[in-house]
This record gives C-alpha cells, structure tokens and sequence, in this order.
C-alpha cells in the first residue's frame, strides 16, 4: 500500500517505508530515522483541508506516521488549551506568556500524544505486545491507549517513580516491573526484555511515531497564537506574508529531551510549508541535580557528558544520558533558530508550583513547574525580553501534593464536636470557635495603586499566602483618607497615580502623628532617578520593581515587617 511519508536515515541519508516492527534502517542499521512528508503539495493542501476537522492531534493527519487512523482509539488527545498567564505576566514585567495546558490531555499529560500516535501506528502493523521504560507519564499514556487498542503493555520503572503513578499503569492492566535502580538502567533491562521476547520497544526519541507525535505541539500552537494575536506582519521571503503567528519563545522542562525534539521538527515543517513567519527560540529547562545538556551547551558542546549520580528529588527528570537526542537539539536550535538551556534546582521548582496554584489557579507537578522555573530565571537574566511573546509547555499530570511542599501551618484546625460540647448552645461554640479564623483579627494591609490589574495581583498573594484584612485605594488622595481612617499595619503603595502621587501620599502620611509610623513597601514600574531614590530614604522600609519580584519576594518583605 502507498503512504503519503517515507522515513529517512539521520546517518545515511537512505529513505525507505515504514515499517514498525523493524525501525532500524535497513541499509546501514541506524535506529535514527525521521518521516519526511511532501511539503510543496501540503503547503496548499492543508490549509484547505483544516477549517472542517476537529481541534485534536488527527487535525494534522497527513503529517504522521498512521496510513489510516482509527477514531476507535482515540481518547481526545491533543486539543490542549493556549492560556494567557496574566498575573505571571505582570508579576515578571513580560505580559505575552501563554501555557501550553498539557495537563488537560487524557491521562493528564503530553505524553498523551506520543502514546496516540505509536499505538495507532503498532496497532495498524497488527503488533499485540510493547515495552516501555517511564518514568511515571510515558507508561500511563502507554498503558491507557493499549488497553483501549488490545496491546499488552510491560512498564519497567525506577522503584522512585512515585507509587500514586505506579498504581495508575498498574490499573490499565499494565504488567508493572519495578526496577530498583536508575532510569537508565530500566531503560536497558527494558530493551533486553523487548530483544529476547521479540516485542516492539518504545524507542524513545529514536522512535519515529513519538518525534512526529510531538510536532503536534508546535503546529497548535501556531494555530491557536494566530487566533490569540492574529497573523504576523513579517514577510515569509516570497512575497508574501505567513498565515499563522509563532512566539519568540517555547520553554520545556525535559528529561532525556524527545519532546522539544519533536516540536522543533513541527516548527521546522510549518516553515518548510511557507505557513509560519519564524521559528520561535526554545527554552530547555532541567533539574540541577540532573542537567548534562545545560552542561554541554554551557561548554559549547555538541554531545553531553552523562550523569551518573543524578541528585535531585524531582525523579521524573532524572535521565543522566541523554545521548544523541542533545546532539540533536544542540544542532537544530543553533541551525535553524537559537535559545538557551538552563538549570534550575528543586527548590525553585516547588516554588514555582506554589505561585502557579496561587496566581493561576494551575496545579502541577514538580517536573512541570521546572519549565516556569526556567521561565522565571531567563526573564530576571534578561534572556527573555519584556516585550517578547513565550510559550510555556506545562507538560502535566496533577499529583497529591506532598507535605514537604506545603510546609507547615497550611490549615486551620477546627474541632467541631469540641466548640458544641461547651456550655453555651451548639450554634454559639461554633461562632466562638470561628473567632479564631475572623478576619477582623489579622494584621491590616492598604493597597495603594491606580491599575486595578496590579491591586488584584498583590491581594491574590497576599490572600493566597498569609491571613490579613485589605484595603484599597485607587489614587493618592483616596489612600490619604483610607490610611487616615482605617490605621492600618502596613501600606503597599505605588508611586505614579493620579491627583497625588505616591510621594504625596509619604508627605502627607509624615505629617500626621498618627500615621507617620506606619510602615511603607513601595512596588512601582518607574524607573527612580538618584533624586527620587534619594527622597524616599527615611520615609519607606522597601522598594520593590514591578515585575522584578516574585510572589514569595513581596511575602517575606511583608512578614518581617509586620514581625
């Protein structure tokens, strides 16, 4: 039967069919091999075909590796939404940051796609059994789309994949091998298994159908950008101009690297269609504990030095070898765009999970929120200009938040059964004991800025991470009469506001006996000339940049003054 791709060797250049069950090349044995499609016929074929079909992976049908898709296996993946983060935004200054919510595939994570796209493609070469090493995400991807697909699946994972995710694989009928030792270590016992038994092996990054199920990302998000922000306003280079929009920047968290593999090929095949104005820059984010590719292109190398130890608790990131996948990357980022790798520690991760559930309303787990930490730290280097549009993969899967996250004092306790068994009536044990929870007893804060975004954006931290009462205030003569009245603990106060400034209102709070004590934290976005900073010595305890500080910044400034 035709197909509408080949497959080509990276190595010696042979191009052949596709067949799953023998992925190595049969001219030289290469297992790196790539599809390779017709882009001058589907650069005016595509576009025609798309405004009819559904919004999910099987959009982009002749562009992936399955002849004949069977709508019987699909479980709705792809399809994932294109976020606005706009109180991340303005808390790092960079108001274009969208997310890639990965989380809202079937099983919770981007691995949903790959899963899709290799059972589909086993499953049409009549293939019953795999194997899979995982981490957690790849094998419940896996386990889900074989059981649907009738396809016995063997997971081989680290005896540090969290229990909660080695239930789930275990739940789909998965036959669950716990290895007790490193990811790659599973990964090899997982490929001796698969040779002896005659299975196929899920190739990871060498596997043809999970580099092409992957692209997908790239080709939503050039759609949905366009929709967001409508088409660029660059010329593609023939005269024309590129129907659909790309970010500066798409940041991923990875492990052993196949996913910003594969979205860069996507990227790379929509400009080789003439249908994107660029390829955005990519942001690999890892673990500290466990970065051999932010090692290697630190040092300016094209291969990584492997980790033999990895030392971080984030184990779904815990690939020490990436091999040839950051060869790979190193040689397409520096050839067809560029960007940065970066590394980022643990701590900085479980940061980010907290500020994500508080300003976004986003929980993830601690492989994701890597990627926002990454964020974070290439807008603070300057690395991510302010007025720069980024995508963030938030690649998924919500786990049970763990204590050591959380920290202490995360709930109030309150006894029922004790507040009614007191003397007085039932109802009022109860209204005593909510004495304790009143709000009218916490320290009190006035906000004091003219952008109602910016007054939201410091009440959301300070609701989601302490137990204060608030006021506000839109301009400077109304926080004069507010702090006047209201006495509070501590103002938060901007500095450009209309009818009287921020210094006003410092003037103003210095000559009343009254209020002259009270405590100021200054969050402006102006820029202080020597003058003004100067001016504000004696009158304020901090100053703090808009967008230069993040949630937990402002919090710590707040609690050591209110003790």
């Amino acid at each position: 039967m035709a197909s509408h791709f080949i497959v080509e060797c990276l190595d010696c250049g042979h191009k052949a069919a596709f067949i799953p069950s023998n992925p190595i090349c049969p001219k030289c044995g290469s297992p790196w091999r790539e599809a390779r499609y017709d882009f001058a016929t589907l650069a005016h074929s595509l576009p025609l075909q798309l405004p009819g079909r559904p919004f999910d992976i099987w959009r982009y049908r002749e562009l992936l590796p399955v002849r004949s898709p069977s709508p019987d296996l699909s479980l709705g993946e792809g399809g994932t939404p294109l976020i606005r983060a706009g109180n991340l935004g303005l808390m790092l200054g960079c108001p274009n940051i969208f997310i890639k919510d990965e989380r809202q595939g079937p099983t919770a994570s981007f691995k949903d796609r790959q899963a899709a796209v290799t059972i589909a493609a086993i499953k049409e070469a009549g293939i019953t059994e795999m194997v899979v090493a995982s981490t957690g995400n790849v094998a419940i991807a896996y386990s889900a789309y074989a059981a649907r697909a009738g396809i016995k699946c063997w997971a081989f994972l680290t005896s540090l994949v969290p229990a909660a995710k080695m239930r789930e694989v275990a739940l789909y009928g998965t036959q669950v091998i716990k290895i007790t030792g490193s990811y790659d270590q599973a990964k090899q016992i997982a490929a001796e298994f698969a040779a002896q038994r005659g299975f196929y092996l899920d190739g990871g990054a060498k596997s043809v159908p999970n580099i092409e199920a992957m692209k997908t990302i790239a080709f939503e998000i050039a759609e949905q950008m366009t929709a967001l922000l409508g088409p660029p306003s660059i010329n593609n280079g023939n005269g024309q101009t590129a129907p659909w929009r790309t970010p500066d920047w798409y940041i991923q968290s990875v492990s052993g690297g196949m996913g910003p593999l594969g979205v860069i090929k996507g990227f790379a095949e929509l400009s080789a269609m003439g249908l994107i104005d660029k390829i955005p820059k990519f942001g690999i984010i890892q673990a500290d504990g466990c970065a051999p590719m932010v090692h290697a292109w630190k040092q300016k190398k094209d291969t990584a030095q492997p980790i033999l130890a990895p030392n971080t608790l984030i184990h779904t990131l815990a690939t020490g070898d990436p091999g040839r996948t950051y060869t790979l990357l190193h040689q397409r980022i520096s050839r067809l765009t560029s960007g940065a790798f970066e590394a980022v520690t643990d701590e900085e991760a479980f940061r980010a999970m907290h500020f994500l559930a508080k300003m976004e309303g986003l929980s993830v787990e601690p492989a994701a929120a890597l990627a926002f930490a990454g964020l974070v730290k290439l807008v603070r280097s300057g690395e991510i200009k302010p007025n720069e549009t980024v995508v963030v993969n938030c690649t998924g899967h919500t786990m049970a938040i763990e204590r050591n996250i959380l920290g202490e004092g995360w709930a109030k306790d309150l006894d029922v059964e004790k507040a009614s068994s007191m003397e007085e009536s039932a109802e009022d044990g109860l209204l005593a004991a909510l004495t304790h929870v009143a709000i009218d007893r916490f320290p009190r804060i006035a906000i004091v800025d003219d952008n109602p975004d910016v007054r939201r954006l410091i009440r959301r931290i300070l609701q989601a991470q302490g137990d204060y009462t608030l006021f506000e205030a839109t301009n400077g003569r109304e926080a004069v009469e507010l702090i006047t009245n209201e006495l509070p603990n501590l103002v938060i106060l901007d500095l450009m506001m209309p009818e009287l400034d921020g210094f006003g209102v410092m003037d103003a709070l210095q000559n009343n006996p009254d209020t002259a004590d009270i405590p100021i934290i200054v969050v402006t976005a102006k820029e202080l000339t020597p003058a003004e900073k100067n001016r504000l010595k004696g009158h304020i305890q901090t100053l703090m940049q808009k967008g230069d500080f993040m949630s937990d910044d402002l919090m710590d400034e707040v609690k050591a003054l209110l003790g």
